[in-house]
């Protein structure tokens, strides 16, 4: 296993407005065939990533609300489990605060700003259907957060002036440009990044250097793509974000799901794959 790829979801394995991820299944399945794990790194909850697993059929670790916690399924043998609490068949790597921390974190902010800060813990499920467009069934899953609060991005906060009260509070927070999202000190997708990789590499140390790809769409997928080997950015209806276009990295000529499927198709070449 010389490769790991890491994945955000929304906008990048699945398409940013309809959520198909068809043409992608021909690329994971040669993936799965090859032995190369497809990680999801993702602000998403369990539940909405478990769901997802069965239905693109993903069997690998998975990295949930922006790198709050890995999630690793008990019965894989491709390394020792690290040594923590199982749930409901994962063994958990919790890197963040829990819930009940990160909502009276948002409070204390909201007290340090102040100014009103309103997240996912404020609002019903026909809320955040209203605010998000998600179906009643998948806004429950949404809300239902074990590690960081997603809240709406003040408009009239600088985001400097955010980010500081935050960490003055001993959080942090990915700042999108509707939903930002409030996570423990030691949270980030490059952390978890790293802690699998070095999961991973336990299993043979000895073996040749692991490739890592990441491919990502948006502004909270920076922490991701920059600590991964091959950083690919997947464009929008509207080409790739401000924030990712202008650093280099490899942009995928559609948007997903094809984009997702080309580009990694294209990386893997490179990489001798």
């Amino acid at each position: 296993m010389p490769c790991l790829v890491f994945t955000d979801l929304d906008g990048t394995l699945l398409n940013g407005e309809t959520y198909a991820y068809q043409a992608a299944l021909p690329m994971l399945a040669d993936l799965t065939h090859r032995g190369i794990p497809v990680v999801p790194v993702t602000s998403k909850t369990r539940q909405e990533v478990a769901q997802l697993r069965q239905d693109v059929g993903l069997h690998d670790p998975f990295v949930v609300e922006n790198g709050s916690a890995v999630y690793i399924p008990t019965e894989q043998t491709r390394f020792a489990l690290p040594p923590s609490d199982d749930v409901e068949g994962y063994r958990v790597l919790q890197l963040g605060c829990n819930y009940v921390t990160a909502r009276a974190g948002l409070k204390a902010i909201a007290q340090e700003l102040g100014r009103p800060l309103k997240g996912f813990g404020d609002w019903s499920i026909d809320q955040v259907v209203q605010l998000t467009g998600l179906s009643p069934s998948e806004a429950k899953q949404a809300k239902a957060r074990e590690f960081s609060e997603p809240f709406m991005t003040p408009k009239n906060i600088p985001t400097d002036q955010l980010k500081a009260a935050v960490e003055t509070m001993g959080f942090r927070v990915v700042v999108g440009d509707r939903f930002s999202h409030l996570i423990g000190a030691e949270a980030g997708k490059g952390h978890a990044v790293h802690q699998l990789v070095s999961l991973y590499r336990m299993n043979n140390p000895a073996a040749e250097p692991i490739t890592t790809i990441g491919l990502g769409n948006s502004p909270n997928d920076l922490d991701m793509l920059e600590n991964v080997d091959y950083p690919i950015v997947l464009p929008g209806a509207h080409g790739p974000h401000p924030r990712l276009a202008d650093r280099g990295w490899t942009i995928a000529p559609v948007p997903a799901p094809e984009g997702w499927a080309i580009a990694l198709q294209a990386a893997l070449a490179q990489v001798n794959l």
